[in-house]
């Protein structure tokens, strides 16, 4: 992937530099570094980015294969400004399948532990799939509807994002279903022309709004919101960079934590991946952040 930035005739996007992961010099090939998030904001780091890194440094160590699955466990908060390394294992190179597993490091504690899957090209079997939820255009949303409030919160990061929530009254809810919400995003850069850097980029963002459509049938309830695991599945071709619908809904929530679920439709109504996450809804203690901020005020000397 680290060639394909070099060849981008523009500066590289964000999500860009923070996947162009560097390999670490030792006796030991499988070891990754990626770069930190920087955020000036939070202090922890955005569960998309480092399940987004471990991805990149898996699909280093294939060939011939792409990957389908992953399922992850965030076992620590990270520190958002600092570097994290990933250690690669190869438990199986398979005819048709390969297993990687990642282990997320900063300060010599795993942060975040994940399986990956890969499968060779050209397998065929029965076709069938999900029809896409009726829902307007991206570009017949009113502009209010674009949500700059549900990333990491790193600027700059947002900044190459569209994301707009549907409203509600746009679309005819699932009525088997209590909280749900639907989301168009892109990427607002071209990305370079590559399945694997596609998938690495949809990792990252499959982690930035699911979680709050456990709170969609809460409104202003406040919670401590984290996240505990993550599982994605590529079923068919697709580009972050072109229009995305995430179709979300929210299972169960109890005893602080809740299940939620996504599917992700392209513009012509294919569903190209599937995500599933649990993560902490805790009731917000007085005086907490939803998610853990930097103290504003200066250290001191």
């Amino acid at each position: 992937m680290s060639a394909t930035l070099s060849n981008l005739s523009e500066s590289p996007t964000y999500i860009q530099r923070i996947l162009d992961l560097e390999r670490c010099d030792g006796n030991e090939p499988d070891i990754f570094r990626g770069a930190a998030m920087h955020s000036d904001h939070f202090v922890r780091t955005f569960g998309g980015h480092v399940a987004g890194q471990a991805l990149v440094a898996a699909t280093r160590t294939v060939e011939g294969k792409k990957v389908h699955s992953l399922h992850g466990y965030f076992l620590r908060p990270g520190d958002a400004n600092a570097e994290t390394e990933y250690r690669v294992g190869r438990p199986r190179d398979g005819r048709s399948f390969a297993t990687r597993t990642v282990e997320a490091l900063q300060g010599g504690e795993v942060l975040f532990s994940m399986q990956a899957s890969f499968h060779r090209a050209g397998d065929e079997g029965p076709e069938h799939s999900d029809e896409m939820r009726a829902v307007p255009a991206p570009d017949e949303l009113p502009a209010e509807t674009k949500a700059p409030n549900l990333g990491p919160g790193s600027r700059h990061d947002l900044n190459e994002w569209d994301i707009r929530v549907v409203p509600p009254e746009m679309y005819s809810p699932n009525q088997y279903t209590t909280s749900q919400q639907v989301v168009w995003f892109r990427s607002t850069r071209r990305l370079p022309d590559e399945d694997t850097f596609h998938a690495c980029t949809l990792t990252y963002m499959s982690d930035m709004t699911l979680l709050h459509s456990a709170l969609a049938a809460h409104p202003g309830h406040q919670v401590q919101l984290a996240s505990l695991d993550h599982a994605v599945w590529f079923l068919r071709p697709f580009r972050a960079d072109e229009w995305l619908l995430y179709d979300q809904i929210s299972p169960s929530a109890h005893a602080g934590r809740a299940l939620t679920h996504g599917r992700i439709f392209d513009q012509q109504g294919r569903l190209v991946a599937v995500v599933v996450q649990e993560g902490l809804t805790r009731n917000l203690r007085e005086g907490a952040h939803a998610v853990p901020e930097r103290d504003p005020r200066p250290e001191p000397k």
